[in-house]
């Protein structure tokens, strides 16, 4: 896999060099909740930018339908790249239309354009090869390279991210170097203890990466929505909690294996539940309480880890040497369901293990709860992404990078 640094050395200036990134923040109405993604690629940009190519950014924003929808515009992705930058940035308002061509042919050496969101073409996630490749056909006519840094991305078989590369040479930016480096931490020559944490609403999510880490991983910690059907396997009653039935039998077949192999599973012992779940809007009171989590009354919904579980999973998490964590220990947007994500991420700080924090929800809790990024041994930019590569997938966009 080529680098950027190869292309830096062999020479940008005035040339037109298109970056995939994962520019998919989160937004109310027109304003970025969280950066995060853009405050990523900006070392490849600004590289790139300082010495003399003709930035082409491009990425994907939502699930907009192949058609536009101003409400998946890059436009404010855009605007914040170009402060970010302190330059500014032009935006195309589409993807390989009169704009897209105009706005790159205008660029300047040094200078830098954003496409419009991939996604407004159906050609972009189209499974048929013949539409995709005739995508990617046109994005190629925008650069004379490309690089890839979505992260995010990488998992997808999208036409920028597989199909593009093979139309141009083409080089892997910072982010994805970074990104591979560290996921190869997580899977070859780990530091032990290994413990990884998973959360978030859905065990059939991370049915994949469980069975992966049954034969690697030393102890793993549930938490999230994905607990409850864990502790129904084991035969306690979860009340109204998010619940997925149909799963039970492979929870109890992991819970098995990982009992056979010396793997170490770990569930809450307490939880924090409300009537209903909660309003994100407003934050208003939820009235939550605390519970035994083998005693969980009926008509209440499990929404955080509970206090003895914060202090048991710190314990657990104390003296690892390696920390992989993917997914929200409860509905961390509401403050009163907001502790047990925010206890794990405290005892990764306090930990000395290399931790690496799994993109997604996990990492906008991350900053929304007002921790130093710095603190953590690294923070993923693609959830999905790093999840497949523990689960030791071949990831499209990583493939196609290779030469």
């Amino acid at each position: 896999m080529k680098t950027i640094d190869e292309l830096l050395a062999e020479g940008v200036a005035g040339k037109r060099v298109f970056v995939r990134a994962d520019l998919n923040v989160p937004l109310d109405g027109t304003t970025i909740t969280d950066d995060g993604r853009i405050r990523a690629v900006l070392p490849t940009v600004a590289k790139l930018a300082e010495a003399g190519a003709r930035v082409v950014v491009a990425s994907h924003l939502g699930r907009p339908k192949g058609a536009p929808d101003p409400a998946f515009s890059l436009a404010p992705a855009a605007a914040r790249l170009g402060e970010l930058l302190g330059a500014d940035v032009a935006f195309a308002t589409d993807t390989v239309g009169e704009s897209a061509r105009a706005t790159v042919a205008g660029l300047a050496d040094g200078q830098v354009a954003v496409i419009e969101n991939l996604r407004f073409n159906p050609g972009e996630t189209s499974k048929d090869d013949a539409e995709r490749g005739a995508f990617a056909d046109q994005l190629a006519e925008l650069a004379d390279s490309y690089v890839g840094d979505g992260f995010g991305a990488v998992h997808r078989k999208h036409a920028s991210v597989f199909d593009l590369p093979a139309r141009l040479p083409h080089y892997a930016g910072y982010l994805i170097a970074t990104e591979v480096g560290v996921l190869k931490k997580l899977t070859t020559d780990v530091q032990r203890p290994y413990a990884v944490v998973l959360g978030g609403a859905k065990v059939s999510d991370k049915l994949g990466v469980i069975d992966h880490l049954l034969e690697r991983a030393d102890r793993i910690l549930i938490g999230g929505g994905m607990a409850y059907t864990f502790l129904k396997a084991q035969g306690h009653e979860v009340g109204s909690s998010l619940l997925q039935e149909d799963q039970i039998p492979a929870v109890q077949e992991y819970l098995r294996r990982a009992e056979e192999k010396g793997v170490e599973f770990v569930l809450p012992v307490d939880v924090v539940v409300a009537p209903a779940f909660p309003d994100l809007k407003t934050k208003a009171p939820a009235h939550p309480t605390t519970v035994a989590a083998d005693a969980m009354p009926e008509g209440q919904m499990g929404l955080d880890n509970g206090p003895e579980t914060n202090k048991l999973y710190a314990s657990k998490l104390a003296d690892a040497a390696t920390v992989f964590w993917n997914g929200p220990m409860g509905v961390f947007e509401h403050p009163d369901f907001a502790d047990g994500t925010r206890a794990v991420a405290q005892a990764l700080v306090d930990s000395p293990a290399f931790s690496v924090v799994g993109g997604g929800d996990s990492a906008a809790a991350v900053r929304i709860l007002g921790f130093d990024e710095n603190a953590f041994g690294h923070i993923s930019t693609g959830g999905g992404a790093s999840l497949e590569y523990l689960e030791g997938k071949t990831l499209p966009g990583l493939a196609a990078l290779e030469d």
